[in-house]
């Protein structure tokens, strides 16, 4: 092991992303609904957002990352002991989304599996654990596997309408990880019980009070940064990078705004800093949509698509926050190889195969999605293996409920 201090190194050792075959330009939905598309555009800082056809869910979504993420950075499924699925779209209310992304990877039996629920912080809360249980020697050598994946959904013709997205990021974590070493028990915690972000049991679209949750987000900011702040040799080092969760681009530059204000930087110069320290980080949120539970691993992901040789050997800081709440911030430092990794990651490759939609076609797949979690499965794919190429697929439900999958 590599140790620093009595630390040893973990982080993120390798990122990659699944994201739905169709997407819709905002610029046209802002049309169709009556909108100036610089709202969307400019006020939201959003470009599209991708759009789950019946056959794509939280599942597939995930396995087809996992699977990216283990054919680009040359691991092995065999190399994984724990499994973590953060999602707060879960497809059942019992089986763990981790249970069908171990089956249909065919991950060791020897793996400890479970899904982490807490609105979109669900994905660091699966990371943290992976890392604590990395470093605590429980691992005993082996990586975790964090998948983060959730479909953002909201009413038709809402207000959050135009701040949907749906994707997956999975995460290779081990020691001595290629791309980013976190500093290890170096976290600022904070939590509140609030109703800023819910979804109901019986809701497929959750329900948000808007101007309350970023609100809540930036308390949340404060509260985090804060405790993070105060432990020892935190701030000995700058960070030259942040990434947020970014539930759309305008809310990361409030964050950035409050964040570097708390620094001692006055409002003009705390937005002058965005452009260099964030904006980076926010090409594929812009592009995707929100992802819940993978936003700031997405917007890490960026990041690093972007500028992994610029930031080489230099510490990032992580803010991730989850509805109802909890939020933590924290930091690693950006490994020397990273780059080259990153280029044969080539993070942003499953979005070149997008298809776009029309505002029609999308609301034609939307008065869908009440059925598609109970209807009969059918062959509409071959079946196969992992080994075998192609795509997870959902197919439906059997004669006994229980949920399908495939690969086509």
């Amino acid at each position: 092991m590599n140790f620093r201090g009595s630390v040893p190194d973990v982080g993120i050792d390798a990122i990659a992303l699944s994201v739905p075959r169709g997407y819709v330009e905002l610029s046209e939905l802002a049309e169709a609904r009556g909108i100036p598309p610089s709202k969307y555009l400019n006020g939201l800082g959003m470009r599209r957002m991708a759009i789950a056809a019946p056959d794509e869910d939280p599942v597939t979504l995930a396995v087809n990352a996992a699977r990216r993420l283990f054919e680009r950075s040359g691991a092995s499924p065999a190399e994984v002991g724990l499994c973590i699925v953060g999602t707060e779209t879960a497809v059942d209310h019992s089986k763990p989304v981790a249970a069908f992304v171990h089956g249909m990877l065919g991950l060791p039996s020897a793996c400890r599996i479970f899904e982490a629920k807490h609105a979109c912080f669900g994905g660091t809360a699966g990371l943290l654990s992976a890392v604590d249980w990395i470093a605590s020697g429980s691992a005993r050598g082996r990586a975790a596997l964090v998948v983060c994946t959730d479909i953002a959904r909201y009413p038709l013709r809402s207000a959050g309408e135009p701040t949907q997205g749906a994707g997956a990021v999975a995460l290779l974590i081990r020691e001595n990880p290629r791309l980013l070493s976190l500093d290890v028990g170096q976290t600022g915690t904070f939590a509140r019980d609030v109703h800023d972000f819910w979804r109901p049991l019986h809701h497929k679209e959750a329900l948000v009070d808007g101007h309350y949750s970023v609100q809540c987000y930036l308390d949340a900011l404060e509260g985090a940064y804060d405790a993070w702040r105060r432990l020892d040799g935190a701030t000995d080092e700058p960070l030259v990078r942040t990434c947020y969760h970014v539930p759309y681009g305008k809310m990361a530059r409030k964050a950035h705004r409050h964040h570097r204000m708390m620094d001692g930087l006055t409002e003009e110069a705390a937005d002058a800093s965005f452009v260099v320290e964030v904006e980076p980080s926010l090409d594929l949120p812009s592009r995707i949509g929100n992802v819940y539970t993978g936003s700031l691993y997405l917007a890490l992901a960026s990041l690093l698509n972007t500028q992994a040789r610029e930031i080489a050997g230099q510490r990032i800081g992580l803010f991730s926050y989850g509805s109802g709440c909890c939020a933590e911030f924290f930091a690693g430092r950006t490994n020397p190889e990273a780059a080259e990794l990153v280029a044969r990651l080539d993070i942003d490759g499953p979005l070149r195969d997008g298809q776009r939609m029309t505002v029609a076609e999308y609301e034609r797949l939307r008065a869908e999605d009440a059925a598609a979690d109970g209807r009969p499965a059918t062959e509409r794919a071959p079946r196969g293996t992992a080994n075998e190429g192609g795509r997870a697929v959902y197919l439906g439900v059997d004669s006994n409920e229980r949920r399908v999958y495939a690969y086509a």
